[in-house]
C-alpha cells in the first residue's frame, strides 16, 4: 500500500511537468506580446507548495502560515509578523490596533488626527476614515513622490496622534525626519510598506522603523500569495492587539485547532461574563476575520526564497530605464531616490513636464497601442475621487504637486518578468514616440 508521502511525490512530478509545459508557451514577440506593468513570477516550487497545502486540506492558516511568519520576520529582522488576507487589510488592522483600550492614554479616539498624503492608494486613507479619525493631508515631493517631511512638524496639532505614510512606488520616505518627530511629539508611526518590500533606508529595511508596518502580497507586488498581506511590529502588546483584531476581536491567542494555550481557559473573569467563561469566546475588541489561508501562505513560502533575486532584478530594470530615458529629460521628469535610500522599486514613475509639446495622454496612448502597460499613480489626488467627496479632513498648505501627479504622471513596470529583450523594446518605443511625434513636426 502506497504511503501518503509517496503519492504526493508522484503528484509533484506531474506538477513539474505541467509547469514546464506552461513555461514553454511563454514567448515574447515585439509589438504583439503585451508587456505588463507587474505580474507573478513563479516556477514549479510555488505550484508544488500550493498542491501540498491543498492535499493537507487544512484550508485556514496552518503550518505554511507559521513558517512564512517566522521566515519573513527573520528576513526583515523584526520580532513579529502577522499574516492577513491582503495589504489593504494590513493597513486596516495596523491603524485599528491603535484604537485599543489596552493602549490606555495612547489609545486613538474619534476625532484624533492622522498625518498622511492624498497622493497614493485609497487603502492608506480608508482606515483613517473608517475609524472616525481625521486625515491631515500634506503635499508630496516631485521626483520622490513621498510626503514633504519638512512640513510635518508645522502640521502637528494637539489632536495629532499618528503619522501614517506610504513609501511611494518603493521609494522610502524621509524616515529619519519622521522618526525624530514621532519621538519628539509622542506620535505613532505606521509605515505603509506595501510597495516597498526590500527597500532600505540608512542600510536598514523599510517596514522595520515604524511602531507598525504593513506589506502586500498581491500579484503585482514584490512577492505574491495571490491575495495576502502582513503586519509587523517589535512591540509585544501591539502584536497581541493586532492578533485580536485580525481574529474576530477575541481575547484568546490560541492558534486555530488548538485549545487552552494559556492553561487558564476556564479560570478567568472577563467583564460581566460569568467567572470561568470559555476564554476562546471572550472578545476584547470589535474585530474582523482577516486571516490568510494556508494555501496562500504556501505560495508565499516559495516566493520568499526568491525575494533577494526579485529585488536585484527590479533595481537593474529601473537603472536600465533611467539610463536610457535620461536623454528625454527636457520633456520628462524622471524619478529620484530619496537621500540615504536604496529603493526596491515597484515601478518607474514619469511626469510629462508642463513645458512639453505633448501631454500624458499622448504618450500613454502610444505606449498602450504598442503593448506596453502603463498605470497612473493610483488614485492621484484622493480627495478629488468621488468616494471622498464628503469626508472630514484638514489640509496643511496646498496639494499643488499632488495635482500635478494626478494630471501628468504615469508609470511603467520594472518587475522581474521584464527581461532585457522587453526593456530594449520599451526604449525603442519611447524613441519612436519622440522621433515621430515630437521631433519631426519641428523640422
Amino acid at each position: 500500500m502506497k504511503s501518503d508521502l509517496s503519492i504526493r511525490k508522484k503528484i509533484f512530478k506531474d506538477v513539474i511537468r505541467i509547469c514546464s509545459l506552461k513555461k514553454k508557451k511563454e514567448r515574447f514577440i515585439p509589438g504583439k506580446s503585451h508587456i505588463n506593468y507587474a505580474g507573478r513570477i513563479y516556477d514549479e516550487q510555488e505550484m508544488i507548495n500550493l498542491i501540498d497545502s491543498a492535499l493537507d486540506f487544512w484550508l485556514t492558516a496552518g503550518r505554511y502560515a507559521q513558517e512564512f511568519e517566522k521566515r519573513f520576520a527573520e528576513y526583515l529582522g523584526v520580532k513579529s509578523c502577522v499574516l492577513v488576507n491582503s495589504g489593504s487589510s494590513a493597513n486596516l488592522i495596523a491603524l485599528t490596533a491603535l484604537t485599543s483600550p489596552l493602549l490606555k492614554e495612547r489609545q486613538l479616539k474619534a476625532g484624533d488626527e492622522v498625518i498622511t498624503t492624498a497622493c497614493g492608494f485609497p487603502t492608506t486613507l480608508n482606515p483613517i476614515i473608517q475609524n472616525n479619525l481625521v486625515p491631515v493631508f500634506i503635499d508630496v515631493e516631485l521626483g520622490t513622490y513621498d510626503i514633504q517631511a519638512d512640513k510635518i512638524e508645522k502640521a502637528i496639532s494637539k489632536k495629532t496622534k499618528v503619522i501614517f505614510v506610504p513609501h511611494t512606488l518603493g521609494n522610502p520616505s524621509n524616515i529619519e525626519k519622521i522618526l525624530n518627530l514621532s519621538k519628539k511629539y509622542n506620535l505613532w508611526f505606521i509605515e505603509d510598506n506595501c510597495d516597498a518590500l526590500g527597500s532600505k533606508y540608512n542600510g536598514k529595511f523599510t517596514g522595520t522603523f515604524g511602531h507598525i508596518s504593513t506589506f502586500s502580497f498581491y500579484p503585482a507586488h514584490h512577492i505574491t500569495m495571490g491575495e495576502g498581506g502582513a503586519v509587523v511590529t517589535n512591540d509585544p502588546l501591539l502584536r497581541r492587539i493586532i492578533l485580536s483584531f485580525r481574529d474576530w476581536g477575541r481575547d484568546c491567542w490560541c492558534e486555530p485547532g488548538h485549545d487552552n494555550t494559556c492553561k487558564m481557559r476556564f479560570n478567568q473573569q472577563f467583564g460581566q461574563l460569568p467567572f470561568g467563561y470559555d476564554h476562546k469566546y471572550v472578545y476584547s475588541h470589535i474585530g474582523y476575520n482577516l486571516k490568510v489561508t494556508d494555501m496562500q501562505a504556501a505560495v508565499g513560502v516559495a516566493q520568499l526564497k526568491k525575494l533577494s533575486v526579485f529585488i536585484e532584478s527590479r533595481k537593474k530594470n529601473f537603472k536600465y530605464l533611467y539610463d536610457n530615458l535620461k536623454k528625454y529629460e527636457k520633456n520628462l521628469l524622471l524619478p529620484t531616490a530619496t537621500k540615504n535610500s536604496s529603493p526596491s522599486w515597484f515601478g518607474f514613475p514619469i511626469i510629462v513636464r508642463d513645458t512639453s509639446t505633448f501631454n500624458r495622454s499622448d504618450i500613454v496612448n502610444f505606449l498602450e497601442e504598442n503593448k506596453i502597460a502603463t498605470r497612473m499613480l493610483f488614485g492621484g489626488n484622493l480627495i478629488k475621487q468621488p468616494a471622498y467627496k464628503n469626508i472630514k479632513y484638514r489640509l496643511f498648505g496646498n496639494l499643488k504637486n499632488t495635482d500635478l501627479v494626478m494630471n501628468n504622471l504615469f508609470w511603467i513596470g520594472v518587475y522581474p518578468g521584464i527581461n532585457k529583450e522587453k526593456l530594449k523594446y520599451i526604449i525603442s518605443i519611447f524613441k519612436l514616440f519622440f522621433n515621430n511625434i515630437i521631433e519631426k513636426p519641428n523640422k
